[in-house]
């Protein structure tokens, strides 16, 4: 079992910057990739932003350029920078954990760009 758990949502004005954060508890050694992911009400959840255990990170062309995601294996942490931010970013983030058994899930921040 793995815990994650977000913090760092809140609100924000437009072309400011904000820093989510996910900390891994639990069978954290069967953690390969972990991944952030966004949704909004009535809509899809929509992947983000992924790191895997080698460091490699991928994003989605809608935050490339803006979203760095980074993970601090010492602290069990995951992060998601996110720069320039614009109204479209609101969503609630969810913080993904991937195994070779399982995908866990955090409970979610709400992040919220006013114009």
């Amino acid at each position: 079992q793995v815990q994650l758990v977000e913090s760092g949502g809140g609100l924000v004005q437009a072309g400011g910057p904000l820093r989510l954060s996910c900390a891994a508890s639990g069978n954290i050694f069967s953690i390969g990739a972990m991944c952030w992911y966004r949704q909004a009400p009535g809509k899809q959840r929509e992947l983000v932003a992924t790191i895997t255990d080698f460091g490699r990170t991928t994003y989605a062309d809608s935050v490339k350029g803006r979203f760095i995601i980074s993970r601090d294996n010492a602290k069990n942490t995951v992060y998601l920078k996110m720069n320039s931010l614009k109204p479209e970013d609101t969503d609630v983030y969810y913080c993904n954990a991937v195994t070779t058994s399982h995908n866990y899930w955090g409970q979610g921040t709400q992040v919220t760009v006013s114009s």
